[in-house]
């Protein structure tokens, strides 16, 4: 059995001055799946592929749709309608074929389509970002909503990490508030649980 409320506990204590080059993501994640079974690591595996990019193809979406891990499914299917709407509002502002690049697997119907084209229409660029980010981190928050002691919250997690660990590429005061808020959320969906450390 996991210890689910143990990697919660492990998690890094934020005070001011921290960085993440007080410790990378990896070392976060190699924290968690020490301590995860091995199903669930491959199930962690699987979605580390997913957010590093380069296997985003429909090969892997189709293998992401058909995994046995509801979170897994469903966000890459979020990820899939995410991508392909960025094509389209991409080809239109460019004057061509709507479906050119686009990915041809069946995203079924996509509820955030207004919110993203809203986001897009954005001109300034670092704002644009953190709007797809937000919808992204939103997203990831109503799929592991009333999840204690599950995988989910541990995919969600980690899905949460490569979002702040963009932002501290891009601008650290943006990244060390949103690792600030992904602790605070995950830690206080544990609030009241009693903890027993072992020495």
């Amino acid at each position: 059995m996991n210890n689910y409320e143990y990697i919660v506990a492990s998690l890094p204590d934020i005070c001011s001055g921290w960085k993440f080059a007080d410790g990378t993501p990896e070392d976060y994640i190699e924290q968690i799946t020490s301590q995860c079974s091995a199903q669930d690591n491959e199930t962690i595996a699987f979605l580390q592929d997913g957010l590093k990019g380069d296997s985003l193809n429909c090969e892997f979406y189709r293998k992401a749709f058909s995994h046995k891990n509801r979170f897994i499914r469903e966000y890459f299917l979020f990820d899939l309608n995410v991508r392909n709407a960025k094509v389209r509002f991409l080809n239109k502002a460019l004057g061509r074929d709507a479906e050119r690049d686009v990915l041809p697997l069946d995203g079924g119907e996509f509820e955030e389509g207004g919110l993203l084209e809203a986001v897009l229409s954005e001109s300034d660029l670092l704002a644009r970002e953190k709007g797809l980010d937000d919808l992204m981190w939103d997203k990831i928050d109503s799929l592991t909503v009333f999840h204690y002691f599950d995988i989910d919250v541990i995919l969600g997690f980690i899905a949460k990490l490569s979002i702040v660990e963009r932002w501290y590429r891009l601008d650290e005061t943006t990244g060390k508030e949103m690792f600030k808020k992904l602790v605070d959320e995950v830690r206080g969906t544990f609030k009241g649980v009693e903890f027993h450390p072992q020495a």
